[in-house]
């Protein structure tokens, strides 16, 4: 497994290591002793699974308590996955990181807690897993406007993209509860 920093420490790429022939590929998504002894130290506790068509932009999500901590990566088509820096006191905060995940290159994003998260579709049928370090909490979950000018993520987008209902209500970065 290959570990790459990002911009903003703790933001994490992961690289398996992949084994491929004329069969097809092995490798292993996950491993505990080795994502603790390189990447972070924690336990996950809740596996989620999304199948999304090209275009869908899913977030920006975090919850302000029970917060989560993702390890996120695609099986089936690609996503441009974005990590933003909500901690306050963070030398990053308010900075983001875009990466493409997709099935084809197998990489992986850790998003650690104190980030909001999302992603937009590249492909139709995008099927995106994710590890999550603390249970979904509806009632503790926020989510950030993915157009939020003072973000100003560059979201690869074909036209206006599909965001769902609550995803529409979603405040500005300087309006929403962040973490102290």
């Amino acid at each position: 497994m290959n570990i790459i920093p990002t911009e903003i420490p703790d933001v994490m790429v992961i690289e398996p290591r992949v084994f491929g022939d004329e069969r097809g590929f092995f490798f292993e998504s996950f491993n505990q002793k080795v994502f603790q002894d390189k990447a972070a130290a924690v336990q996950f506790v809740q596996d989620n699974h999304s199948c999304s068509a090209a275009n869908v932009l899913r977030g920006l999500h975090y919850q302000i308590q029970q917060a989560q901590g993702k390890l996120v990566r695609v099986t089936a088509g690609a996503i441009f996955d974005v990590a933003v820096d909500i901690r306050r006191g963070s030398p990053t905060f308010g900075q983001w990181v875009g990466y493409e995940l997709s099935a084809e290159n197998k990489k992986q994003l850790w998003i650690p807690a104190g980030f909001a998260h999302g992603f937009v579709s590249l492909a139709d049928r995008t099927e995106v897993l994710y590890k999550a370090t603390d249970f979904y909490a509806p009632a503790h979950e926020r989510c950030i406007r993915w157009d939020d000018p003072d973000l100003a993520i560059a979201w690869p987008l074909s036209g206006e993209p599909t965001v769902s209902g609550k995803d529409q209500q979603g405040l500005s970065l300087q309006e929403v509860e962040v973490f102290a």
